[in-house]
């Protein structure tokens, strides 16, 4: 099996674990020193655009080879001349070309358009623990960046404080720090979106947020992921919070209530139990029973009083995916969320993981054909997000480029959790009597972070343009995980715009499918992007024969 390199010299990074297309480890974990490409741009920022020791080396590009279908097998394209869609009364002068002033900002929406300060938001964050554990950093840090982040499922379920009288939620206080947390610092941008699944619909998440937080929030429905096709899953350690979750109406395995099961986890041979969601749509056996049921959960929603509703969907096949684009825009959702395999998630069957589902390019690619069908029939297109082992600025460059004019966003999942945990290790060591409270799993700054300072002025790049936004006083209070974010929120917003100044487009919304080539002939054939010496070749010649 082909295997991604695991150390980039030029950059000076390194992962610790096997390195997948995204740059990031197959396995991240939250004490890690370092440092591959986001774990360090969390701390450097745009210094991670360029190679190290400048005035000591050269470099050289060692990515000439594309083998096999995958986003690395498309080349972003670059003009020679021109400059398209120039914003805020500027003219199209060298002085004003610049790559700084290339917008990033985008909108996304059916009806009430929401605006984000740049195309990004997260997967789903939902019952998994190192979610919970990490949520200020990560929602604080989204907050202000001026991003969507997504309160995945099950959030309610597993909370021991939370209290549901005959199956209908009366109180979730882990559900209201997170939307509270995000909302103290959002500004107009971005959103925060609450996935329902199964066991959410049933214990009645959408009547509650909708009655505690208003049309404050986005609610979006959950048909899959790319990391499984299962549900979602957890593991605890606790047999007496095993039988909490199997009481609450999960699936628990094994079954803590069978005595050989006590038995042996009294024993030590059984350490842990894994909880389940259940599959949805299970009672119905045709598109039609569900597009009518999707439908009706659309319009319930909407009574009950909510604005704007999107939907996410997995790694499923053709079908799956033409039913999504094709029902969320005849029901006018705001976004749909499109996840390949390769995508992360907290918890999943490994070799599920490893072997089910369709990639990401692929799913992608079908999704812009069939978004395009679509189009052509004059109906208007659900706004899209792609998702899936994406995790660096040439990414979202490229999946915005495959599915344009359709996609408005990039969702990252694993890659903006990396902030929060690097973040929250420095605070530890820093301030030792918030070790705790922050999660930090250091008792000292490894050499990865002392070679960059000590304190977090000289540690994070971002830390002076964030208090300039947040003011001194503030900053304070900001969690070191959410300056980390705003950290790699400006390398992955600084890398874009030189990306799109490359092309000589001044907004993220100019991006089109020209902007970007196919390296091979296997993927111009699978994603429909002309081979790199095709594009232009008819227009070169004419040149040539003048």
């Amino acid at each position: 099996m082909f295997q991604w390199s695991k150390g980039n010299d030029v950059l000076g990074t390194m992962n610790r674990g096997n390195a997948a297309e995204s740059g990031l480890c197959t396995l991240c974990r939250a004490d890690c020193a370092g440092k591959c490409e986001t774990w360090s741009s969390c701390l450097k920022g745009r210094q991670m655009l360029y190679p190290r020791d400048f005035g000591l080396v050269t470099a050289g590009s060692a990515n000439t080879t594309h083998v096999g279908v995958n986003y690395n097998a498309l080349r972003i394209q670059g003009y020679n001349y021109g400059a398209k869609s120039m914003n805020n009364g500027r003219s199209n002068s060298a002085d004003d070309c610049l790559f700084t002033n290339v917008s990033i900002e985008t909108a996304f929406g059916n009806g009430t358009k929401t605006k984000a300060r740049m195309p990004l938001m997260t997967g789903a964050l939902g019952s998994t623990f190192i979610a919970s554990k990490y949520w200020n950093s990560f929602a604080i840090g989204c907050a202000l960046v001026g991003i969507p982040i997504v309160v995945g499922e099950n959030v309610v379920g597993v909370d021991l404080k939370s209290s549901i009288n005959k199956g209908k939620i009366k109180k979730s206080p882990e559900l209201d720090r997170r939307v509270e947390t995000y909302m103290r610092y959002h500004d107009g941008y971005g959103a925060i979106i609450v996935q329902l699944n199964v066991e959410d619909a049933r214990n009645g998440v959408a009547e509650y947020v909708i009655d505690k937080f208003g049309d404050k929030v986005f609610i979006e429905l959950k048909w899959g992921q790319g990391a499984k096709n299962i549900g979602g899953e957890i593991e605890v350690s606790s047999l007496d919070y095993a039988i909490f979750l199997k009481k609450r109406g999960y699936l628990v395995d094994p079954d803590p209530e069978l005595a050989e099961v006590q038995a042996a986890f009294a024993s030590g041979s059984i350490k842990g139990f894994a909880r389940h969601s259940r599959l949805g749509y299970t009672e119905l056996d045709s598109a039609e029973a569900v597009r009518a049921n999707f439908m009706e959960t659309v319009e319930y929603l909407r009574k009950l009083g909510f604005k704007r509703i999107s939907l996410k969907t997995g790694s499923y096949g053709m079908e799956a995916l033409a039913m999504a684009i094709k029902y969320a825009s005849d029901s006018h959702l705001d976004l749909l969320t499109i996840d390949g395999s390769g995508g992360g998630t907290g918890m999943s069957p490994w070799n599920m993981m490893e072997t089910w589902g369709v990639s990401s390019i692929l799913l992608h690619s079908k999704a812009w054909e069939y978004a395009s069908m679509l189009a052509a029939q004059g109906k208007k297109v659900v706004d899209l997000s792609f998702a899936g082992g994406l995790a660096r600025e040439d990414q979202i460059f490229k999946a915005l480029a495959l599915g344009a004019p359709f996609v408005k966003l990039v969702c990252m999942g694993r890659a903006l959790m990396i902030p929060g945990f690097l973040g929250s290790n420095i605070e530890g060591v820093l301030r030792p009597d918030r070790r705790a409270q922050v999660n930090g799993n250091w008792e000292s700054l490894p050499k990865t972070v002392k070679d960059i300072g000590e304190d977090p002025e000289q540690l994070f790049a971002g830390y002076a343009s964030l208090q300039k936004k947040v003011g001194a006083r503030e900053m304070k209070n900001i969690p070191f995980g959410a300056i980390a974010a705003w950290t790699l929120a400006d390398k992955l917003g600084a890398g874009l715009q030189q990306l799109l100044a490359g092309v000589r487009k001044f907004s993220v919304t100019a991006i089109n499918r020209a902007d970007i080539a196919s390296a091979n002939r296997e993927t111009e054939r699978e994603t429909s992007i002309p081979f790199i010496t095709d594009v232009q070749d008819e227009i070169a010649r004419k040149i040539l024969s003048c």
